[in-house]
């Protein structure tokens, strides 16, 4: 039996892949799962159209991806915060306080996005990651100063 693959199937194909597989398997388990389709010439010429569609669509997104990347790479971030003695900050700055400051810079980031191993806990500036996209990283400086006192 010809089928299209839908999705990836591990040990099988990729998506998009015209595999030959046992009757049984592709009716049993494959087509009623959604991860395939008979291979005749109208489901392979509508899985081309979308596949075109997608890739469209998948260029578009990493070019606004790139763009939104060099934006945040440009920026230097202040966060001001209360300090103690020797530069140790009365709690700490965490990915959340990051995406609020880009918030405040006209940006909207999820703070899951931003790569941080641990909350920031001293004065200083760093250098934080920030995943846009599959395969589109942007690193930016990020200052912690000393809020002015009252």
């Amino acid at each position: 039996m010809r089928l299209i693959l839908k999705e990836d199937v591990k040990d099988l194909g990729d998506m998009g892949s015209i595999v030959d597989v046992a009757n049984g398997y592709g009716r049993n388990y494959l087509i009623p799962r959604n991860l395939a389709a008979e291979a005749n010439t109208r489901n392979i010429k509508q899985f081309e159209h979308q596949k075109k569609i997608i890739l469209t669509k998948a260029g578009k997104i990493k070019t606004a991806a790139d763009e939104l990347s060099g934006k945040l790479s440009a920026l230097t971030l202040c966060i001001e915060v209360q300090a103690g003695e020797e530069d140790k900050l009365f709690g700490s700055v965490t990915a959340k306080d990051i995406a609020d400051a880009i918030a405040g810079q006209g940006i909207e980031i999820d703070k899951r996005k931003i790569l941080l191993e641990e909350p920031i806990k001293k004065l200083g500036t760093y250098n934080v990651s920030v995943k846009i996209h599959q395969g589109v990283t942007a690193t930016m400086a990020v200052e912690v100063k000393k809020a002015a006192e009252a």
